[in-house]
Formats: structure tokens, C-alpha cells, sequence
């Protein structure tokens, strides 16, 4: 035994295979019931909703051809397969499938009058597709490319036409939905209109070619390019050779004029021999200009260049022509410059490798003109490459949008000559089947109701057991939540097999005896408690143990003060406080019973029909006897039910405790009313040695028991559980198999 511990908190135990089986079996009506009500919505679904029957088809997608691009060559078309979760392109083929259109076309051929035969008769094209689409079932598994069909209805003659209808239909309108619906005439006048646009465009690309006097970008880029290095590397050269000749070689290169060049012609007129040298300078950079058309870039001689390069160096021919028919003594004075790498020796009638004075100052202005025409021609190319570019970017997709109008046109031809194309990409892996009623879906809509109907039986039963209802229930609870020690659980006897036991049994009375043990006058009187013999081993098993708890804490003074109380009224506290009285006094022991309720209660029908015997009468030897109800067991009512006196109690109860301690009672039992905040219980329970506090099973609250457990604990009582009126649901075997849990 152990006083109440207020600091520990209660602790929600780990569910045991004992809990569920108490779960299960008292609330077995519930879960009974709800199991049955599954049973009867299955046995009804079984009757009034027969399986229809139905015919299955399979089909499967490789691919799928999209041409609607305007290009339906095989070559050029989108193929696009089923991705790895085989969702994107299935999923838009049963859109198709189980679109209004098609169950519209379906219900059309096959006649309106025989789908409707089943369903209410009619010649309604539009319920008829509405019943073909309702019925058709479309599936398919994850990660395939193959495609369920099946087609539903209570009449079994109509299932496999039907979904042999929907296959075909389906056929062509994947092929309508896939390939191009633009018709012939539309084909050839676009056809035609981009024939005409690239013929212009190409036409502005060729004039603007001529304008720039090019005919590839690239290539006219890299000529201009190789040109202007070309001319201002011979700049250079011939600016180096005139400043070496003019800063300190003019000996040498007087020895060198001697030897080598002709005489220098005194008698020209001023300025001719300067424009003669400038003239032939000319003509020989245009020769070079020309051989480097023909030698590097292969133009041939209808390249706009090449005849203008040709025209200058006729025009050029001419005026050196007229120079030398005009001033014979200019006749042999030009000095070519080498080129780089080229020796004096290689070119004829130049004795040295430098050129004289005035022949370089006659070039470099050649050389500088020649330059700025270049570099103004590479500029134009430049200005003409962005125009250029965007006709032939123009001309390239003009092309492009041709060839695909000019396949679909062809194709739209082969297909109307040939008739309406197979769509081999879709393949019948199973052809609809004969009629036939799957009764799997049946089976599984039953065997789920039935099991609906179970689960809410526990469902339900949980839900009572965890939320709605928080009654003390089992033994467990009250050690493991309410945190005080259990002294002993008594059964229920109105139930579990114990009602024919309390018919039957020999019955233990209280009755009004004289002091020698004769009965009082007038007979037995007022029967003031009994109970069946089958309860007697719980009270004497609560008298053990009461008794070994006092003798193991050392309880040598007498009398011993027990107090039995309850949470509320109609707990049974009065029958245990009289039956753990008799059971002690059949010991030998002096036991005074003290009823404390105040009112009409079990104790207090022991003086009906007697005088009365109060508190202070039975403590004094000579009056103690009218209280004998019975050997050794006294019964005394603490006063009356008047509210006065109710408030007074506990100081009278103060004044006789004297009196109480002295007496030769070996235990006195009270019976108190229910632990509330007004009740004298709380108040009383401080001078008692122990106090049983009784719960009854599945009627007192947890709230309720820990409120009374929290009044008490203020009075630093002993206090003890007695747990009544318990259930047992679960059978004998299995409750002894998982006793340990309860």
C-alpha cells in the first residue's frame, strides 16, 4: 500500500494484445452488426446489379506519325514514340478513344435502334452515343505502349459489334487527327505562290549581286583582302627604295644608272617623263591585278572584275602608246619594281635591282590611288553584305516551305488515288472477343463492401474506446493512469454467468439480534443487506488483504479507522463497506459499521422499525447493544439528514474521535458519501488509517476518479482502489492467455 503520489503524471500504456482482445469482444455487438450490414449491401449489389456483359480489344502504338506540319514524307515527318512511362502519347490516343465524336460515329453505323433495344427502346442518335461512351472502359497499364478496350452492356448481342465499330472508327480518326487536312487546291495555289516568290527573290539576289560587282561574299572579301595587301606591301617597297636612294647611296646608285640603265633623256618636255613612268606603272599593276583574277581566284573572263580590269589596261595601253608615238625618247626609260622575292635578273631590260628617282616617285602615287579604289570597293561589298545576306536567308526558307507543300501535295495525290491510308503504326494485338460477364469487378465491389463494413464495426469500436468513452474500465488503468494501488476488482454479477448464481446461491443476511445471539423481538425485521455467496471470496479476499496491510505497517492501536467511499452515488460502496464489515466480524473481530451518508440508505435501513442507535451510543458498553446486528458487528448511523447537522458532523466527529480511539472496536468501518468539494469526506479522511476508494467499471469517469484522488491527496490518507462491478468479455482461454494485460 502506498499514499497517494500527486506529482506523477499519467502515462498512456503501449497497447498489448490484451487491449485489443478486450476492444474486440466488448464491443463485438457493434462490430457484429456493421460486419453484417456490409454482408447485406453485398448480397444486395449481387442481386440488383448483375455484371453486364462485355467484349475486350487490345491495341498497340508503336508510334505516331504527326504530319500536320504540312510535310508528310517519311523522311521529314515528327515520328514521336511512347516515352519510358508510355503516358504522353497514350494518353492523347484515349482522348481520342473515349471522345464524344467517335462514340457519335460508332452509335451512327451501327444503328441507334439496336443500342437503345436494352436501355428503354428509341431511335435517339444522341443517347445512343451517349450509352456507347458511358460503356466504353479505355485502360492501360503503366510502362506500356498497349491500349485496353472494352465496351459494356446488358444486351450481349450488340458488345462485340460495337467495339469492332469503335476500333475501325478509331482507325481513321487517328489518321484524320495526325496527318494534314488541307485539300488539294489549297496544296497546289501554295505550292505555286512560293514557286513565284523564290523566282523573285532570286532575281533581287542577282541584281544586288551585279550591283556590288560580286558574286560570293566570301569570296569577294577575301580577294579585296589579299589585293589591298598586295598593293600597300609594293607601297612600302617603293617608299623604302626612294628614301635609300635619297639619304646617302646616290653614288652607288649613280654607278648603278651608268651601268645598267639607258641614258636619261634631256630634251623631253617638263613633266612628260614623270606621267610617262606614272603610266606605266599603272599598266603594270592592272596586268598584275588581271593575272591574279585569272591565277588565284579563277574568274574567267565574263567576271564583271575581269573586264573592267580589262578595259582599264586598254585605256592605259592607249595613252602609253600615244606618249611613246609622241616622244620616242620615253621608249625603254620605266623601270619595273620587283616583286618580293624576285631578282633584278628576272626582269627583262632592268639592270638593277632599284629602280631610279623618279620612276619610284612616278608609283607611289599609283600605288596610293589604287589603294583608296580598293579599299572604296571592299566598303561597298561591306554595305551590300547585310542585303545580300537576307535575300539568300529568304530564299533558303521560301525553299524549304516549297519542297515540304510540294510533298504534301504529292502525298494528299497517292492518298486520294490509293484511297484512305492503312495506319500502320497501330496494330491489333487482340480483335474484340465473344460476350462474356467478368465477374471480377462484382467479386471485388462485394468483398470491399463486406470488408467497408468490418472496418467500420472497428473502426467505430476503437473510436468509442480512445475518444468517446473515458470510463475507468479495467484493472490496468488504475495503476497505470490513476497512479494508486489496486486491492481488488469485483466482478459484475448481473452479467457474465453470475445471475444464475445469485438465484441459486445461499444468501448471507444482517439482522437484528439480541445480545446473546436470539433474534429481536418482532422477528428478523427489515432484511438491511445481502448479497449471493459467489461475491464472498472478493470481500474476504479485501479482508486479507486490509488485514495484512496493517500488520505489515506495524498498526498495534485499535480500533483501525476504515473509511469507504466512491466517486458518485450508486457504486456500490455501501454493499462493500457491509460486506468487508461481516467478512471481518466472521473473523472474531469486534467491528462497528458507521453509516456517514446521511440519508435513506442501506446501513440506515438496519433501524427501521427500531429506535435508532447513533455514533456516541454505540462507543458506550452500556448501550452499545441495541447496534448488534449480528456476532461481532455493529451498525450505527452518524445522526440525520438534516442539513444543520450535515454542516456540524465533522466537529462532532472531532469530539467523539477520543471516544473512538478508546473504544474496544477492533476495526470501524465508515460508510462515507461520494468525494466531492462540499461532501465531509475529504474533510474526514485525514484521521482514517485507510480509505477505499471505489470506482465502478465502465461507469466512473477517469476525470471524475482523478478530481476524488486529487481531494483526498491534501489529507496524506493511505488510500486503496477497489475496482467494481468489472467485465469480463473476452473468453476464459484467451483471458487467461493475456491475463498479465487486464
Amino acid at each position: 500500500m502506498k499514499t497517494i503520489d500527486h506529482d506523477q503524471k499519467s502515462e498512456l500504456p503501449a497497447m498489448a494484445p490484451g487491449d485489443i482482445y478486450f476492444i474486440l469482444f466488448r464491443h463485438k455487438w457493434k462490430i457484429i452488426l456493421l460486419s453484417l450490414a456490409g454482408i447485406a449491401a453485398a448480397a444486395a449489389y449481387w442481386w440488383y446489379c448483375p455484371p453486364p456483359f462485355q467484349s475486350e480489344a487490345k491495341l498497340f502504338v508503336r508510334y505516331v506519325l504527326d504530319s500536320r506540319s504540312v510535310n508528310t514524307d517519311p523522311k521529314n515527318a515528327q515520328m514521336t514514340s511512347p516515352d519510358a512511362m508510355g503516358q504522353s502519347i497514350i494518353n492523347s490516343e484515349m482522348e481520342i478513344l473515349t471522345s464524344y465524336d467517335l462514340a457519335q460515329q460508332a452509335a451512327q453505323n451501327i444503328g441507334p435502334a439496336k443500342i437503345l433495344a436494352k436501355y428503354g427502346g428509341g431511335n435517339d442518335p444522341t443517347k445512343a452515343a451517349e450509352i456507347v461512351r458511358k460503356n466504353l472502359v479505355v485502360e492501360t497499364p503503366k510502362q506500356d505502349s498497349v491500349i485496353h478496350l472494352a465496351f459494356m452492356s446488358a444486351d450481349p448481342t450488340i458488345v462485340q459489334p460495337v467495339l469492332a465499330e469503335i476500333t475501325r472508327d478509331y482507325l481513321d480518326k487517328h489518321l484524320q487527327v495526325h496527318q494534314s487536312s488541307m485539300s488539294d487546291d489549297y496544296l497546289a495555289q501554295e505550292t505555286a505562290q512560293l514557286r513565284s516568290q523564290i523566282d523573285e527573290t532570286e532575281d533581287e539576289l542577282r541584281a544586288a549581286k551585279n550591283a556590288a560587282g560580286i558574286i560570293s561574299i566570301p569570296d569577294a572579301e577575301k580577294s579585296y583582302t589579299e589585293q589591298i595587301a598586295w598593293v600597300r606591301n609594293q607601297l612600302f617597297q617603293a617608299q623604302g627604295d626612294l628614301a635609300a636612294q635619297q639619304g646617302g647611296m646616290k653614288a652607288q646608285s649613280q654607278v648603278q644608272t651608268n651601268a645598267a640603265a639607258p641614258a636619261v633623256v634631256t630634251n623631253l618636255p617638263q613633266g612628260r617623263e614623270e606621267e610617262y613612268q606614272r603610266v606605266c606603272a599603272r599598266l603594270e599593276f592592272l596586268q598584275n591585278r588581271e593575272k591574279q583574277y585569272y591565277t588565284q581566284f579563277g574568274y574567267t573572263d565574263e567576271n564583271r572584275l575581269v573586264q573592267e580590269t580589262q578595259l582599264e589596261i586598254a585605256q592605259t595601253q592607249m595613252l602609253k602608246q600615244n606618249l611613246e608615238a609622241s616622244y620616242p625618247d620615253l621608249v625603254g626609260t620605266y623601270v619595273p619594281v620587283p616583286n618580293p622575292g624576285q631578282t633584278a635578273s628576272a626582269v627583262p631590260g632592268i639592270y638593277s635591282a632599284v629602280a631610279s628617282p623618279v620612276s619610284l616617285q612616278a608609283k607611289i602615287p599609283v600605288l596610293k590611288q589604287e589603294l583608296e579604289e580598293l579599299k572604296a570597293e571592299a566598303s561597298k561589298v561591306d554595305d551590300a553584305e547585310s542585303k545580300i545576306s537576307d535575300l539568300q536567308r529568304k530564299k533558303e526558307m521560301l525553299e524549304g516551305n516549297y519542297q515540304n507543300f510540294a510533298a504534301s501535295l504529292e502525298q494528299s495525290r497517292i492518298d486520294e488515288t490509293l484511297g484512305p491510308g492503312r495506319v500502320s503504326n497501330i496494330s491489333t494485338v487482340e480483335a474484340p472477343t465473344p460476350p462474356f460477364k467478368d465477374m471480377t469487378k462484382q467479386t471485388k465491389a462485394m468483398a470491399l463492401m463486406i470488408a467497408g463494413g468490418l472496418c467500420a464495426g472497428l473502426a467505430w469500436a476503437f473510436f468509442i474506446e480512445f475518444y468517446l468513452d473515458t470510463s475507468v474500465r479495467r484493472s490496468k488503468e488504475i495503476e497505470s493512469r490513476l497512479k494508486l494501488p489496486l486491492l481488488i476488482s469485483i466482478p459484475d454479477i448481473s452479467r457474465n454467468g453470475y445471475k444464475r448464481l445469485v438465484q441459486a446461491a445461499e444468501r448471507r443476511q444482517l439482522q437484528f439480534q439480541n445480545g446473546d445471539g436470539s433474534e429481536a423481538e418482532g422477528g428478523p425485521g427489515l432484511l438491511s443487506w445481502e448479497t449471493s455467496s459467489c461475491l464472498n471470496p472478493f470481500y474476504d479476499a479485501l479482508r486479507d488483504r486490509l488485514v495484512n496491510y496493517f500488520d505489515t505497517t506495524d498498526a498495534t492501536l485499535q480500533p483501525k479507522l476504515i473509511s469507504v467511499t466512491g466517486t458518485e452515488k450508486g457504486c456500490g460502496v455501501s454493499a462493500i463497506a457491509a460486506g468487508v464489515a461481516t467478512s471481518l466480524a466472521e473473523t472474531g473481530e469486534r467491528v462497528l459499521l458507521v453509516d456517514m451518508k446521511l440519508e435513506h440508505g442501506v446501513a440506515q435501513q438496519f433501524f427501521l422499525g427500531r429506535q435508532c442507535c447513533g455514533l456516541d451510543e454505540a462507543l458506550s458498553l452500556e448501550t452499545r447493544e441495541c447496534a448488534l446486528v449480528q456476532q461481532n458487528l455493529y451498525v450505527v448511523s452518524a445522526g440525520s439528514p438534516d442539513e444543520r447537522f450535515q454542516r456540524i458532523l465533522p466537529r462532532l466527529f472531532v469530539s467523539l474521535l477520543p471516544r473512538i480511539k478508546a473504544s474496544d472496536y477492533t476495526y470501524i468501518i465508515f460508510d462515507m458519501p461520494p468525494v466531492s468539494q462540499t461532501s465531509i469526506t475529504s474533510r474526514l479522511a485525514g484521521f482514517m488509517d485507510m480509505v477505499l476508494l471505489v470506482i465502478q467499471s465502465e461507469k466512473t469517469d477517469r476525470g471524475a476518479a482523478q478530481q476524488a484522488i486529487e481531494l483526498l491527496a491534501s489529507s496524506k490518507t493511505k488510500v486503496g482502489i477497489v475496482l467494481n462491478k468489472t467485465r469480463e468479455y473476452i473468453p476464459e482461454r484467451l483471458y487467461r492467455e493475456t491475463l498479465a494485460d487486464f
